[in-house]
């Protein structure tokens, strides 16, 4: 496995590649890699074939972090990730620094960036007002950069990935996107670089998401007419806000195609929330 820390190294070999026709699956992470990274790294090396070859990005990009979010403290493990990568099946790993992929940003000379205005605008784009603009244009520059035929993406970020394909389909980036389904713990918990952060008391709280996705699937079932969406949400909320640490960011119900709130939960309706159990804001998504 190689690793590559220039975009003009790694623009150069994209160029080659797809000069010789040859497949490229692609996995962009911030690194902090876990289980559910990998499974996307080993599902992109059944996508990219015998032939083919596997990158994967490990970048923490700075233009996604809120003023008061983590980016600092954000957890950096080059030497582990990438050995982590190799083991997975990953050919590449594309390692830039802030000076590559912002060039004359510090000084003020970067200014051009990728907006998605519709399905970014709710959870995570209200919660976050700047998240989606630092997603799209770090994924923009990405796919112009590593040229990939395929890109991975997991299900956990769901809003994420619809952004995405709605970015990749609306600027006619030639690429497929994949999503792939959410890794969890055996209790549940949905996998993330941010559990890391919870301490041994909070960690055995945050399972409750998981619990009020599940309670939420069995009352749509169960169900035998539309549920208030609201009347839902409330009971979730209480439900999570049981666990001393936790509390509700936002519980949201809507259609998974235009991001529309649902004012009624049925099967078919999509439900994500975000949750701080402590000082950790972990999110999930499913379903119903």
């Amino acid at each position: 496995m190689r690793v590559v820390k220039s975009v003009s190294a790694m623009q150069r070999l994209a160029l080659q590649w797809r000069r010789r026709g040859v497949r490229v699956s692609f996995v962009p992470t911030m690194g902090a890699l876990h289980e559910g990274h990998l499974s996307l790294v080993r599902r992109a090396r059944k996508l990219a074939g015998t032939k083919g070859l596997v990158v994967v990005s490990i970048y923490v990009n700075p233009t996604q972090f809120g003023p008061a979010e983590d980016l600092r403290r954000y957890p950096r493990d080059f030497n582990r990730d990438s050995e982590l990568c190799r083991e997975a099946g990953a050919d590449f790993v594309f390692f830039p620094t802030d000076t590559e992929m912002y060039p004359g940003k510090s000084e003020g000379r970067y200014s051009t960036y990728v907006v998605e205005e519709n399905l970014s605008r709710a959870m995570e784009g209200e919660a976050r007002p700047t998240h989606f603009r630092g997603v799209t244009t770090v994924v923009a520059k990405l796919f112009n950069i590593v040229l990939p035929d395929i890109a991975v993406f997991g299900a956990k970020d769901f809003q994420q990935a619809t952004v995405i394909q709605r970015m990749v389909s609306d600027l006619n980036f030639p690429v497929k996107i994949v999503v792939a389904p959410t890794v969890r713990e055996r209790d549940g918990l949905a996998m993330s670089s941010r559990n890391r952060y919870l301490d041994e008391q909070q960690r055995a709280q945050a399972p409750v998401l998981w619990r009020a996705i599940q309670h939420a699937q069995k009352k749509v079932v169960a169900a035998k007419r539309l549920l208030d969406a609201e009347k839902l949400r409330s009971e979730l909320k209480k439900l999570i806000e049981q666990q001393p640490t936790a509390r509700v960011d936002y519980v949201h119900f809507f259609d998974p195609q235009t991001f529309m709130a649902a004012p009624k939960a049925t099967r078919g309706t999509h439900l994500a929330m975000a949750v701080f159990v402590g000082k950790t804001r972990l999110i999930d998504n499913a379903p119903l």
